[in-house]
């Protein structure tokens, strides 16, 4: 029950979606934990429940709502307790969410904490004015996410981001070098820089800089290690960007480039802004610019209308790239969207889990046979964890390592020979004795 003395009072987070939801929710616990209160272990154990929803895809709105109706007994059970739903779930208007769930107390669109913050004020009778004014994460992870630009400007006919997010605003880059320096300082090694379409930044700030300026500022940062971003649009991926990143030593050679669909007629009516061909064209001039890049991209299946020779020509985009990452996902569609408004989705379930397929089968293949050259290289690896006894990180190229040593290695850079590989994942062994630092 939440009373005038704050120490004993918990909060758990449940997240759902996208790294701009993972980094919604680290800022929000930093600002619950500057109010005093601790994280719960789980739902049950705290007396402020907060669910980050995504709705881009059926399947996870879905999950939402599951673990909102189970919410409800715990709601019951303790009147006093708090629950928030934030997030993509949450329009302009929650009349019907309120309907929907009577028993949320707060209802929050992405990155407006206010709501929850003023009830806790009035809960805890304490005055929460300037909590929200620094949400970099109290406890950070060696590799941490970084919001710079939120909301998205494109309206794919596709996609409920722009509707739920809002339109494109950028911080100042000022502001996040300030809080890539507080981030270091707290024990982060490496940082991604975030945004629905992260390669726009700066086109709404006076002086209009970019994200090659931006990458130029980050870099500068004493103890900073490595530097990514996501997630890119072809439209903005500009050729003073790829050369930043061929140029700035911290900055990861690994670009998501999402292409979402090979043939031009659907890319038209997606309203994507660019044709195959122009894709195809930009990868060229990146891999020309950047040798060792690793390529990441996201692909739509079954929108509608795609014939199976336009998915063909999707399976072909992927098979001639050979990217090293393809997340592929069933085409939903969402209320709200161009595409739920104007278009009837009218491919099979059957159909689209068999375009799935198909493109999952190719990409382990395409994957398994780039990943086996690399046995024998040495790679630099930050360390970022454990998993079942072994350390694992990350290469530069984004390639999941593992490996055994007695040390502790949390946060070191290390050189690993890659002894033995396959399509998710390398596994390898430190070079010498102790753990040496690794340099680009």
């Amino acid at each position: 029950m939440l009373e005038d003395q704050v120490d004993s009072h918990r909060y758990y987070i449940w997240t759902i979606g996208c790294q701009m939801n993972k980094a919604d929710s680290e800022r929000l616990s930093s600002a619950l934990e500057g109010l005093g209160l601790e994280e719960a272990a789980a739902p049950g154990e705290a007396d402020v429940i907060v669910l980050n929803s995504c709705v881009v895809r059926q399947s996870a709105e879905d999950k939402v709502v599951g673990m909102m109706t189970s919410l409800k007994p715990l709601k019951q059970g303790n009147p006093q307790r708090i629950v928030a739903l934030m997030g993509c779930m949450v329009g302009p208007k929650s009349g019907d969410l309120q309907k929907r769930f009577p028993y949320v107390d707060v209802f929050m669109r992405p990155q407006q904490y206010e709501p929850l913050i003023d009830l806790l004020g009035e809960r805890l009778g304490i005055d929460v004015e300037g909590c929200l004014s620094n949400l970099a994460p109290v406890k950070p992870q060696i590799s941490t996410y970084l919001p710079i630009i939120h909301g998205c400007d494109e309206f794919c006919s596709f996609c409920i981001i722009p509707y739920r997010r809002g339109r494109q605003v950028s911080r100042s880059i000022e502001d996040i070098v300030r809080e890539v320096d507080l981030l270091v300082h707290r024990g982060v090694k490496e940082i991604t820089l975030l945004g629905q379409t992260v390669d726009a930044y700066g086109q709404d700030l006076p002086d209009k800089p970019d994200l090659a300026d931006l990458l130029t500022e980050v870099h500068s940062v004493e103890g900073l290690r490595r530097i990514r971003f996501l997630t890119s649009h072809p439209k903005y991926m500009s050729d003073r960007i790829i050369k930043a990143v061929g140029d700035l030593p911290k900055v990861c050679e690994h670009i998501n480039l999402p292409f979402q669909a090979g043939d031009d007629e659907i890319l038209q009516i997606m309203r994507r802004g660019y044709t195959s061909d122009d894709y195809r064209r930009l990868v060229d001039r990146i891999r020309a610019t950047v040798p060792d890049v690793s390529m990441g991209t996201d692909v739509i299946v079954g929108f509608p209308g795609e014939t199976d020779v336009q998915f063909q020509a999707s399976l072909n985009l992927i098979r001639d790239i050979k990217f090293d990452k393809v997340h592929v996902a069933a085409y939903s569609t969402r209320p709200g969207t161009i595409a739920h408004r104007k278009m009837k989705d009218d491919i099979p379930s059957e159909d689209k889990k068999a375009r799935v397929q198909a493109i999952e089968q190719l990409q382990e293949s395409t994957v398994t046979n780039t990943n086996a050259e690399l046995a024998g290289q040495v790679m630099d690896v930050l360390v970022e964890g454990r998993n079942r006894g072994q350390w694992q990180g990350r290469t530069r190229s984004n390639k999941l390592v593992f490996f055994s040593h007695e040390a502790d290695a949390l946060g070191e850079l290390v050189d690993v020979r890659i002894e033995k590989t396959g399509p998710w994942s390398l596994q390898g062994v430190v070079l010498e004795k102790g753990l040496s630092v690794a340099t680009r």
